[in-house]
């Protein structure tokens, strides 16, 4: 005697060795023995042997004409031999009897399973829903097998092209786009983004690492629903100053400008202006919603993505020939001890006589100018000479607490690219395509100008962070325990020190146009000067912004890097350069002089940090951003 069971879904046969009331000993044809539970046995036949039906009784289910049997299998529940015996004959023998079982077992859109061999046929409009079903993932199959010979073939389907940084970076691994680029990959023996790359699916390494960025960061876009920029309806008193500011001729988020006022009197009045946009945006509001959600104004070489739409930045910044609203600081000095004699803080209209652009000015504003020592022929030469000498005492007041002085040892980075038309591309804000002209220009780091505008920034900042602790009104402050290595500047909600900067407390509140956190601590200033409840009163709202703007501020700060990386070498691949210069940083990790570009040499080991060496250029991918290079010699 014979029995065909079923074992977790598979059918087995074999000899019955014995058998009681609930199960039976079983040989199967390998000579193993397994004990199985009478349920769960299906078929006792005699003859042919186990796996001869098994083998027959699979080739003939595949003849059953599941259709027909669907047809013709009752309404109710049944046994699969029971439609054995209608569909071949009431004296279905053995082999029959298991084809109609795997036929029934194989097809469950057709048929439900309600037991060890029970079965209902599906409900006509269930069956027709699966059907389709299995007709489109029929389909589906096909386009992916056809999409993936052409990917091999070297050419990019466009449903593909089109979710390619899905596909890349965040895939639905069920989609059909997907599968096609994995079976194609696998059978090529490639790596995804090689294939597609060489397929045409990248129109440019540029593109690729922009539309990367946001599709990651900006996935509904970078553009700006309509919204009007609320006016700013008090009225505020004029300030009797004529204010500058100091910018890149590319700014447009104009936040801070400068004045001073009572030179040659003894006593003069160092006044510190800041953009308020917090005066006409509330927290809440949509504008506020669109500063939350984005942080920070994004920077790269030649494009940025603002913070706020460029209507509301245009209505607060500081634009030069009119009375724009601001918060100022005033601190009054001893004109020839720099003693402070006073600070105040005030809501006002400031007039803006000028926005300089250093970029056009650093050939003329030198530190000779500046101290008499050549001439001064430029906007603002007395104001300026005050301001730089201010600067200076500034810096080294700071320097004092810090223990050591202030070193720029590198210089900070310009880049221009140069479209068709001559210009750069950020004069008109036209999003680069990857094919400009790359110009990179250098600016030491500390020179007049930046000294003049970074130490009045750190005095603004160090002041109001010292108001809002003396007040006891919450604030977003950035502070540094020690300068030991390894201690980095944290943000917080408590004011502490900035080891760094050599100040007791630091906020930032001098960039409200281009930084959350500064329209924040805007806030709450303007609330101090204005003696009402400030907006923020508890730290665990204040917080969790800083966790987000923390976050959002280093990946922003990331491609910002990535970016100038790319442009740096485009710019090598421009010049033609083979042999490069570059300085040992430590072990096998070099910067290429000239460039904010940072490269592994594994051929170079045994350099002290700061040896020059000659670098032969080997190879440049700019779609993995990737310089390879070789030692060639120490430079004397």
């Amino acid at each position: 005697m014979f029995a065909l069971f079923d074992d977790a879904g598979k059918f087995l046969a074999g000899r019955v060795m014995s058998e009681a009331d609930s199960s039976m000993q079983v040989e199967l044809d390998s000579g193993k023995r397994v004990k199985v539970k009478a349920a769960n046995v299906l078929i006792k036949f005699a003859k042919p042997a186990p796996a001869e039906v098994l083998a027959q009784g699979a080739a003939q289910a595949a003849d059953i004409d599941v259709d027909l049997i669907w047809e013709v299998a009752p309404d109710d529940e049944f046994g699969f031999d029971d439609l054995a015996r209608e569909y071949f004959s009431d004296n279905a023998d053995a082999v029959q009897q298991a084809a109609m079982l795997m036929r029934l077992f194989d097809t469950p859109h057709y048929f439900h399973r309600r037991g060890k061999g029970r079965f209902k046929k599906a409900p006509e409009d269930i069956l027709k829903q699966a059907l389709l079903a299995i007709e489109r993932k029929k389909q589906q199959a096909l386009q992916i097998a056809q999409w993936a010979q052409e990917l091999a073939a070297g050419n990019c389907p466009g449903p593909i092209k089109d979710q390619l940084y899905k596909i890349l970076f965040k895939p639905d691994k069920n989609g059909a786009e997907y599968k096609a680029v994995v079976e194609a990959a696998k059978a090529t023996q490639r790596a995804p983004l090689d294939l597609l790359k060489d397929a045409g699916a990248i129109d440019s390494p540029y593109h690729f690492h922009f539309k990367r960025f946001l599709f990651e960061h900006f996935p509904k876009g970078t553009g700006f629903p309509p919204l009007e920029a609320p006016p700013i309806k008090d009225d505020l008193p004029v300030a009797p100053v004529r204010a500058f500011s100091i910018d890149d001729s590319m700014t447009t988020e104009i936040d801070d400008a400068l004045s001073v006022q009572g030179l040659g009197t003894g006593t003069v009045t160092y006044g510190v202006h800041i953009a308020a946009p917090s005066l006409a945006i509330q927290p809440g509001s949509p504008i506020d919603a669109l500063g939350r959600a984005r942080m920070s104004t994004v920077y790269m070489p030649g494009h940025k993505i603002t913070m706020l739409p460029d209507n509301v930045v245009q209505t607060y910044t500081l634009q030069e020939g009119r009375d724009c609203p601001a918060v100022s600081l005033y601190v009054t000095y001893d004109e020839a001890t720099l003693e402070v004699k006073g600070t105040e803080s005030r809501v006002e209209r400031v007039p803006i006589a000028a926005n300089l652009r250093h970029d056009k000015l650093d050939g003329l504003i030198t530190e000779a100018s500046l101290t008499g020592e050549a001439p001064a022929d430029y906007p603002f030469a007395p104001e300026l000479a005050f301001a730089f000498r201010l600067a200076k005492h500034l810096k080294a007041k700071r320097e004092e607490v810090r223990g050591k002085p202030e070193t720029f040892n590198r210089p900070d980075y310009a880049f221009k690219l140069i479209g068709a038309n001559g210009e750069n591309t950020m004069s008109d804000g036209v999003e680069p395509t990857g094919a400009e002209q790359v110009v990179i220009g250098t600016r030491q780091r500390g020179a007049p100008l930046d000294l003049i505008v970074a130490e009045a920034m750190i005095l603004a900042n160090s002041t109001w962070g010292g108001w809002l602790a003396e007040m006891g009104v919450p604030g977003i402050y950035r502070s540094q325990a020690s300068l030991a290595p390894g201690i980095k500047v944290r943000m917080g909600t408590k004011p502490a020190p900035h080891a760094g900067m050599g100040v007791a407390q630091y906020t930032w509140a001098t960039s409200p146009l281009r930084r959350y956190v500064d329209l924040v601590n805007q806030w709450q200033l303007l609330a101090l000067a204005r003696s009402e409840p400030a907006p923020f009163v508890q730290d665990e709202r204040l917080l969790a912004l800083v966790h987000d703007f923390e976050t959002t501020y280093a990946l922003y700060a990331d491609f910002q890097w990535r970016m100038e990386r790319y442009w740096s070498l485009r710019w090598l691949l421009q010049e033609g350069a083979s042999v490069v210069a570059a300085e040992v940083l430590r072990d096998t990790l070099l910067r290429v002089s000239g460039l904010p570009l940072h490269t592994r040499v594994p051929s170079l080991s045994g350099l002290a940090p700061g040896t020059r060496v000659e670098l032969t250029v080997e190879s440049i991918d700019l779609l993995d951003a990737d310089l390879r290079c070789s030692y060639r010699g120490v430079i004397s």
